[in-house]
């Protein structure tokens, strides 16, 4: 079941490249956030501001890895649905980073928009949302 999950992630965001077992990696450009009101609603999202940080996923250890100045971990716990139409290809994850909090992590390229990509982290008090490119 592993190795279907990781041939679809892998087909999903290769573009056309070869599947393998090989890790995927990504380079930020920018990085937003936001997080709850006190009466659950959710702020605005904050201005980008530059970020160039680079993201591994790597589905044969099910970890994910972002290498900004505090290394963040987040161990796959569930690889989600993924949902892929004309407008969007969603693939999510269900985490717990390394320290121990649980997250939903969906990487989403956005057919119409000449395949934009985003990496989204949401916890249930805050989201983060990273535009990402692949790196070859």
């Amino acid at each position: 079941m592993k190795a279907i999950h990781l041939l679809i992630v892998c087909l999903f965001l290769s573009f056309g490249s070869v599947a393998s077992a090989q890790p995927i990696r990504f380079k930020t450009s920018s990085v937003s956030f936001t997080d709850k009101k006190d009466k659950g609603d959710w702020n605005e999202w904050s201005d980008f501001v530059d970020a160039n940080v680079l993201i591994t996923l790597d589905a044969k250890k099910d970890l994910i890895t972002i290498n900004s100045n505090e290394v963040q971990s987040f161990k796959i716990k569930a690889y989600g649905e993924i949902t892929d139409n004309d407008d969007v290809n969603i693939v999510p994850f269900e985490c717990v980073d390394n320290k121990f909090s649980k997250c939903t992590i969906l990487i989403i390229t956005k057919k119409k928009e000449n395949n934009r990509m985003q990496f989204y982290i949401n916890y249930n008090e805050v989201k983060f949302v990273y535009n990402i490119y692949n790196v070859k």
